[in-house]
């Protein structure tokens, strides 16, 4: 049984967890690369939520969904 942690605990920490070792190696040559990936992450993030607001602004103006009161069959 004792295998089986330590497996896991090698799976974590030399496979799973080299990706982020190794960005912070690159950390104390560039800081710009580093944060690289962290900027590319929310470029992305903020291109889905301007797609997700242009998307409820053309429901929203076509009014396709239904607002009324009894909407839900709970109400």
């Amino acid at each position: 049984m004792k295998d089986f942690f330590y497996a896991i605990e090698d799976l974590f920490v030399n496979v799973l967890f080299a990706p982020l070792d190794a960005l912070r190696s690159l950390e104390l040559e560039s800081w710009w690369a580093a944060n690289a990936a962290s900027w590319v992450f929310i470029i992305i993030g903020f291109s889905f939520f301007m797609f997700w607001m242009r998307q409820l602004k053309i429901f929203n103006k076509t009014e396709a969904e239904d607002k009324s009161i009894s909407a839900h069959s709970y109400l």
